[in-house]
Parts: structure tokens; C-alpha cells; sequence
């Protein structure tokens, strides 16, 4: 993957968290850039600082030659991907699906869900 220039980057809309910060004002990052992070008394200076950060992190990745991701697009994920799976674990699963009295796939999303727990948003 090559890098494109620093306008490419700043002009991307990266995914901004903001949050408030223990000791007073916030603080905001851009996950997708990590170490990407900054703070402000209220929200709108935190959201103005984090727009230097950003420029600042993208010029430096650029400088020492790092690949700089691009902002993940939600709508980019279908909800479907297929999986090859030895087939002893195929007949396992379809025998737990069907001890359950649910789909193999109600029963694989289950069991995706219950592991990831907190981690899954929708």
C-alpha cells in the first residue's frame, strides 16, 4: 500500500471519540491513528485540537515512511463472511445447533456474541 499526501489524509473524516476527562475538559482521539489524542476545556476546543493532532500524527507517519490507514466505513460490512471449518467441527456444531433447537447459524452468532461480549456495536 502506498501513501498518498498529507491533504488526502487531513481531508479524510476519521472516527473521533470524545470523552470527559477526570481533571476537567475532555479529552478526544482518533482510534484509527493510534496515539492520535488530544484535550480541550470544552468540546469544541477539544474537537480544534484534535485537528492539529491529526495533522500533525499524519505528517510525521508520512515523514518516517509508516502506512497511514484509511477511516473504516461502516456500510462496508455486509453482515455475511463465509468460513471454512474442518468438517469434524462442522458436525459438531450442527450437533449443538440441533441440541439447542436453533439454525446453525443462530447458534454460530450466539456463540461469536458470547465470546466477543462487550466488544460488539451495532
Amino acid at each position: 500500500m502506498t501513501n498518498k499526501d498529507l491533504q488526502h489524509y487531513t481531508n479524510l473524516n476519521y472516527k473521533v471519540v470524545l470523552y470527559p476527562a477526570e481533571e476537567g475538559g475532555y479529552i478526544v482521539e482518533l482510534p484509527e491513528l493510534p496515539g492520535c489524542i488530544s484535550q480541550g476545556e470544552t468540546v469544541k476546543e477539544a474537537l480544534e485540537m484534535i485537528e492539529d493532532a491529526k495533522r500533525c500524527w499524519l505528517a510525521s507517519a508520512l515523514e518516517d515512511g509508516f502506512t497511514i490507514p484509511e477511516p473504516t466505513v461502516e456500510n462496508a460490512f455486509s453482515g455475511k463472511f463465509n468460513v471454512r471449518v474442518p468438517k469434524s467441527l462442522h458436525r459438531l456444531l450442527v450437533q449443538k445447533a440441533k441440541e439447542e433447537n436453533v439454525s446453525l447459524n443462530q447458534y454460530i452468532n450466539y456463540q461469536l456474541a458470547r465470546v466477543l461480549g462487550d466488544n460488539i456495536k451495532k
